[in-house]
């Protein structure tokens, strides 16, 4: 789950501790203080919460964002936790929920994660540096697609602001605090919510249809993440990802293979 904090907005702890329950592969967070970026990072919720709560009451002026990771791509380990310096250079940082088009998925024997790679490699380039440009960001939201949500946040000169939120429409503000999903909320995991279809089905469109168990779309037969209805899902699927068995193997996608076979055969 992504949050974004506006300038002069303090944290929700218990959004950001219901966020972590349901995505407890990693924490991490930044707040721009005057000409620096301040980021921390940990496996440990409470702890990294903890921390971020007390840095940001000493630095409430500027945006601020958190980050708690559901791991689909890369290692769980502290070198994948968000957010990321694009390009190296610690004046500008970026976190990310989704996942990204193939560009960013690792190679077989990269352990980084898709945010990390779009970090490194794709957002340091020349098409996305113009972030305060129009076009800029209609170009980074077409890559993202419609699911995929980003904030981009920097002290480098060269921007008028220090926050960049894209995708904003497909989260959820409340309370001045912007939330990539209903993770954040006090409830049990439902239907929907649970699989990050809050607003229904990518495919039909159809809302509170999605079967808890498979993640399948009970209105249409189709999977809401990609579309396949007559045919197997794609093992980069985030359906799969998400916590169904692998279809050719039956294990589970923590220790299937097929995706790491898929990626060496597309190398």
């Amino acid at each position: 789950m992504l949050t974004y904090l506006p300038a002069r907005v303090e944290p929700d702890t218990t959004a950001l501790a219901n966020g972590a329950v349901h995505n407890n592969d990693g924490h991490g967070y930044a707040i721009v203080a005057a000409d620096r970026i301040i980021t921390g990072r940990g496996m440990n919720a409470a702890a990294v919460i903890d921390e971020f709560a007390a840095l940001r009451g000493l630095y409430p002026e500027k945006p601020a964002l958190f980050h708690s990771r559901y791991a689909t791509h890369g290692t769980v380990t502290e070198d994948n936790i968000h957010p990321f310096p694009i390009g190296g250079d610690p004046r500008t940082v970026l976190a990310h929920n989704g996942i990204l088009p193939k560009k960013a998925h690792p190679s077989r024997c990269d352990p980084r994660s898709d945010t990390r790679i779009a970090a490194d490699d794709i957002f340091s380039s020349k098409p996305f540096l113009a972030l305060d440009r129009p076009a800029t960001r209609r170009r980074i939201e077409s890559w993202l697609g419609a699911s995929n949500k980003l904030v981009i946040l920097t002290v480098n000169p060269r921007y008028p602001d220090h926050g960049y939120l894209f995708n904003e429409r497909a989260g959820y503000w409340d309370n001045q605090v912007w939330y990539s999903n209903h993770d954040y909320l006090d409830r049990r995991p439902g239907y929907a919510a649970w699989w990050g279809l809050d607003d229904g089905c990518h495919y039909c469109g159809v809302s509170d249809a999605v079967d808890p168990e498979t993640g399948m779309c009970l209105a249409c037969g189709a999977c809401p993440f990609c579309g396949a209805d007559n045919q197997p899902c794609s093992s980069w699927c985030y359906r799969l990802l998400a916590g169904v068995s692998c279809f050719r193997c039956g294990e589970d996608l923590d220790d299937c293979v097929c995706a790491v076979e898929d990626l060496a055969l597309n190398a």
